[in-house]
């Protein structure tokens, strides 16, 4: 549920990682019968918060009474259930050295979430998924009567929309041919129950803030040649409260502080490049030190002026090294996403991996695994962690692929052909039904090798295959993976850094332009050896089930083949009217 709050209020949605093309993604930069249960072991002894006991209470009067009315047209609901996002931010937002945006707020929305018919065939069916949830602002004060008006009148909109949908979906299914997946709409799991210790509003030093994202903002005006930059810090601390009809209740904390850095320049022939550079820990006194991130941004200010001198690409298909970032964001984008439950059923989807479970569908040195319970890789914070996912299950481990073999899926309460329960990844942002969504992918090589051998491997694959050059890809930003069976089954990655490394020892080259395009299961086949240390990518990534925070862990790859195209070009000019400049 994470930065649930911040979408809300704000709109903004950071499309580090995003499905789209590179000039739109960063236009992107600019949610009284449970208090008698017993508590699990490791869960806190304490009484329920006033929010927390408002909404039991309130669930109970409501999943007991509809549909019991008397009014042979109603039905009584088989599943209810009231998540909140209870939470406190501080944005703080500057642009060449001058503050645009200062702001601390406090929000609380609900999702209510209605079933109507049987787990085998409710109102969700098929394209009415998104007739289960219905979202409203709740009132900030603990005022028990204000909560439960709320609720109610929530409560009353959602199960309107879920009636109406069932009766479509409940006249859909005798007119329609059967279909390939014949699994339920909704899986049995046991209820949970835990409560954690709500987070504290969000406290920091205001002006201090202030004057280090001015100070980081401020480096760009050494570069005159960045028309565009951003730099925002983004504190929040949030509790997610979940109870349902089946008798689960949680209540668990998640704290997060974000600095976000993003900058663009035009080249003289009209293309639009950027660099984004994130900094993340559990709050603010995590974050790095101030030199430490003004030298980040200054670097990322040198890039993109060479990135604007630089040579367009050509297509090519050779070899490539993908640095253990670029690797981690490829592995969300090319594997993950079609690793998630929902995509294996519907006559839409194009079920790429459907049917490979115990099969290979890496090498047998690679193993890959979603584990949202870490909260940090070495030194670094995870975005993707979570205690408990958006259907009140816990977070786990999963282990989805074991020396190469595809073992499973990542699971809502969505059931698909042969699995038929939830792991813990059912994910969404305010007003979104969960689906199986990624956390903190996580991907592991016994076969591993140095930098410095990596690069040797380069050049001699290219050398084989009678390639001048291969590639280096250093960072990527964002893409777009087709999924539906519409389309071709196909792969677009965006890279932000590439070079070319020479065969005949000339100097690396960078160029700018590149796109990764291909195929899942064949890029997948194609990896030769990987590097010896991993890396993190932090970012956003959006789905059917919304914007939520991933993170994605991997080391550095040599592909045999990788298929590059040049992106899309701007035909806009460089601003005409030069840059002022400061007085004297």
């Amino acid at each position: 549920m994470f930065y649930r709050i911040i979408q809300t209020m704000r709109k903004i949605s950071f499309a580090f990682e995003g499905r789209m093309a590179n000039r739109a993604a960063f236009r992107a930069v600019f949610a009284i019968l449970a208090l008698a249960l017993p508590i699990t072991a490791g869960a806190q002894q304490q009484s329920a918060p006033p929010l927390l006991d408002a909404m039991t209470t309130e669930l109970h009067r409501a999943f007991t009474s509809l549909g019991k009315q008397g009014d042979a047209k109603q039905l009584p609901p088989y599943f209810l259930s009231y998540s909140v996002s209870d939470a406190t931010v501080t944005v703080i937002q500057a642009q060449y050295g001058a503050l645009v945006n200062s702001a601390s707020n406090h929000l609380r929305v609900a999702d209510v979430q209605v079933r109507l018919g049987e787990p085998k065939l409710d109102n969700t069916h098929g394209g009415h998924r998104g007739s289960a949830v219905n979202s409203a602002t709740l009132p900030l004060a603990d005022d028990r009567e204000a909560l439960a008006r709320s609720l109610w009148l929530a409560t009353n909109a959602g199960y309107g929309k879920a009636l109406e949908n069932y009766l479509q979906v409940k006249t859909e299914a005798e007119v329609r041919a059967k279909e390939e997946d014949s699994s339920p709409d909704f899986s049995q799991e046991a209820p949970q129950v835990y409560l954690g210790k709500p987070a504290p509003p969000v406290k920091i030093d205001r002006a201090a803030w202030e004057q280090r994202i001015r100070a980081l903002s401020l480096v760009f005006r050494d570069f005159p040649d960045v028309n565009q930059n951003m730099v925002m810090l983004a504190a929040q601390n949030e509790t997610d409260y979940f109870v349902s009809s089946e008798d689960s209740r949680v209540l668990a904390p998640h704290l997060q502080a974000r600095v976000i850095v993003v900058a663009m320049t035009r080249a003289d022939d009209g293309m639009d490049l950027f660099r984004m550079q994130t900094f993340e820990a559990e709050t603010v006194e995590g974050l790095p030190a101030q030199a430490e991130m003004e030298k980040a941004v200054r670097d990322l200010g040198n890039s993109l002026e060479a990135l604007r001198k630089a040579p367009v690409t050509e297509p090519f298909d050779g070899p490539a090294i993908l640095s253990g970032r670029a690797a981690a964001v490829f592995f969300h984008e090319v594997l993950g996403h079609r690793l998630e439950g929902q995509r294996q059923r519907g006559d839409d989807e194009g079920q790429t991996f459907t049917k490979e479970v115990g099969k290979d569908v890496l090498p047998t040195f690679l193993s890959v695994a979603d584990d949202p319970t870490l909260t940090t890789f070495g030194k670094t914070w995870l975005s993707g962690n979570y205690q408990y996912d958006d259907e009140g299950q816990k977070a786990q481990r999963v282990a989805l692929i074991e020396e190469g073999v595809l073992k499973t899926f990542l699971m809502s309460r969505l059931p698909i052909a042969s699995f038929a329960n939830s792991n813990g990844h059912g994910r969404a942002q305010t007003g979104k039904v969960p689906t199986g969504r990624q956390g903190n992918l996580i991907v592991t090589s016994t076969k591993t090798e140095s930098e410095a051998k990596l690069r040797k491997q380069l050049i001699e694959e290219a050398k084989k295959q009678g390639k001048t050059y291969g590639l280096y890809f250093e960072d990527i930003s964002s893409g777009f993976a087709v999924t539906q069976r519409s389309a071709p089954q196909a792969f677009s990655v965006i890279p932000l850094v590439v070079w070319r490394v020479y065969v005949d020892g000339r100097p690396d080259e960078l160029v700018r332009g590149v796109s990764i395009v291909g195929t899942p299961l064949a890029a997948m086949k194609r990896i030769l050896v990987t590097g010896d240390k991993s890396e993190v990518f932090n970012g956003e990534c959006g789905a059917e089930s919304g914007t939520i925070p991933v993170s994605a862990v991997a080391p550095a790859m040599l592909v045999s083949e990788m298929e590059t195209q040049k992106q899309a070009q701007g035909t806009a000019r460089p601003p005409i009217l030069p840059i002022p400049s400061e007085k004297k």
